[in-house]
């Protein structure tokens, strides 16, 4: 650090060769670093740049072209900085600087820019020619539109930030861009809507993404676990997605945009656990099916974690609770199983992860043949084999598809932890477990705080006009956005 904080103070030199032999050095004799040297009116002219990340045909027609001609038409400059002038007037670029320091010449060149050197100049020409390849723009990979907009974001922050302003065309949408990482020295920028927004919680967020001491961003999670309020919770603290709608919807809401260069994943801040039961398509369809749809996923989740745990708790603990028909049937199941019903259970539950990673991993032509066929199979034959009952295979299965009901593969991977530890304490204390485990989660989401707004609001506290979108939705007409959940009202100090 000591070193870079040195190179702010250091000036460029006046020579063009000194300056030219001096950045060769410090970027290695980079085999990319293109130097074209030119001479203008006897002064020495250096045109430079890296190969790959900016646009070579704008360079050509925009910079050297002008340049060129420029030097044929002999005009006599009393001094350089005459000379530099008349430079910066021929060229046809949009964004065009000055810079006086090596710290901003590295900068500029590693970030895609064009820097024009002259002799006899204590100053450079930085040209914004950036334009980094990036995918063109498709359909949501993880977040299937049903009805909706169909596009999606790229790993381009220019490509993302677009995106969102062709949605919201309003002077009010604000965005301030920063360089995270220290050696990747990554583009990131923060979306949000003057007036909406809590301008204290979008002073916080820039203040954690400046006091961020690590050496790369390569993606959305980095950045989620350095800012996050609660490094230890398994509930996820903020929303990522892939969909330009739903961004835009969260950003008129009052809430804030983190758009990362090289991920299409945006974090969406702050976030409250209900959330994570909405999917986009609940304001695309009628609301009394969006509201059906909502409280399956939240039934579809609450199963998912309680369904193992709870037949674990019957079979070992309270078998009167279950009718008799039903108990003999179980046990009549169970007298080939040479294992305890605690082992019976997470062997099938380890042996589906295992699964569901497997068809994660394989190629996509053959990942999901895979993993059902295999599913289908091993349970099968596992059941006839006797290591395992039919009821268990069941019970797995069933909490398996509830998971693929949530929108959020974040609210997924936490139902997934605390299924087993809800396994565990069912096979120690039966319904006694499971009750106090879920009192401790309770306790733990109304401790939790999204940038000082409470994680299960509107709950708690609660707010009568927030549940018009909360559980279930109202017409969209009938709600009003400042009841909406992310609002600046239910921040707390």
């Amino acid at each position: 650090m000591s070193g870079e904080n040195h190179n702010h103070i250091i000036p460029l030199s006046e020579n063009v060769e000194e300056n030219i032999e001096k950045l060769e050095m410090a970027l290695g004799k980079s085999d990319d670093l293109s130097i074209r040297r030119l001479n203008v009116s006897a002064k020495n002219v250096a045109i430079i740049h890296i190969e790959g990340i900016v646009d070579d045909q704008s360079i050509n027609e925009n910079v050297i072209s002008p340049i060129i001609q420029l030097n044929k038409e002999n005009h006599p400059f009393k001094s350089t900085k005459e000379l530099a002038d008349k430079i910066v007037q021929i060229l046809s670029v949009a964004s065009i600087e000055f810079i006086f320091n090596w710290s901003d010449l590295l900068e500029n060149i590693l970030a895609g820019d064009t820097v024009i050197l002259v002799d006899d100049s204590p100053k450079a020409i930085t040209l914004g020619t950036k334009k980094i390849q990036s995918r063109s723009i498709t359909e949501p990979t993880t977040q299937t539109v049903i009805k909706g907009p169909k596009d999606s974001f790229t790993e381009n922050i220019s490509t993302n930030i677009s995106l969102v302003r062709s949605r919201i065309q309003n002077a009010k949408l604000r965005l301030k861009l920063t360089k995270v990482g220290n050696v990747t020295k990554t583009d990131v920028g923060i979306m949000y809507i003057q007036g909406n927004a809590d301008i204290s919680i979008v002073n916080e967020v820039m203040s954690r993404l400046e006091k961020i001491n690590i050496d790369s961003i390569l993606e959305a999670n980095y950045i989620e676990e350095a800012v996050r309020d609660n490094r230890k919770t398994l509930f996820p603290l903020m929303q990522s997605s892939e969909r330009p709608d739903v961004v835009a919807a969260n950003l008129l809401e009052g809430k804030i945009a983190i758009i990362i260069q090289g991920t299409p994943f945006v974090l969406i801040l702050p976030v409250l656990l209900i959330q994570f039961f909405q999917s986009p398509e609940d304001y695309y369809e009628n609301n009394a099916f969006s509201s059906f749809l909502r409280l399956i996923r939240i039934g579809s989740f609450l199963l998912n974690m309680y369904a193992s745990a709870v037949y674990l708790a019957l079979i070992t603990h309270h078998q009167g609770l279950i009718p008799t028909t039903l108990m003999v049937t179980l046990m009549a199941q169970r007298e080939r199983v040479p294992f305890p019903a605690i082992i019976e259970l997470l062997l099938m539950e380890l042996a589906f992860e295992v699964l569901r990673e497997a068809g994660v991993r394989m190629p996509r032509a053959i990942g999901p043949a895979v993993s059902i066929v295999g599913a289908l199979i091993l349970g099968q034959a596992a059941v006839e084999a006797g290591f395992v009952s039919a009821a268990i295979v069941i019970i797995v299965a069933t909490s398996a598809i509830n998971s693929f009901t949530l929108p959020n593969t974040n609210i997924v991977n936490t139902a997934r932890g605390l299924r087993f530890l809800l396994i565990f304490s069912s096979a120690f204390i039966g319904f006694y477990g499971i009750l106090l485990l879920t009192l401790c989660i309770l306790v733990h989401l109304c401790s939790l705080r999204s940038f000082g707004v409470p994680y299960v609001a509107p709950f708690a506290p609660f707010r009568m006009g927030a549940q018009k979108d909360s559980l279930i939705r109202f017409p969209i007409t009938s709600i009003n956005m400042n009841d909406t959940e992310g609002n600046k009202e239910t921040k707390t100090k």
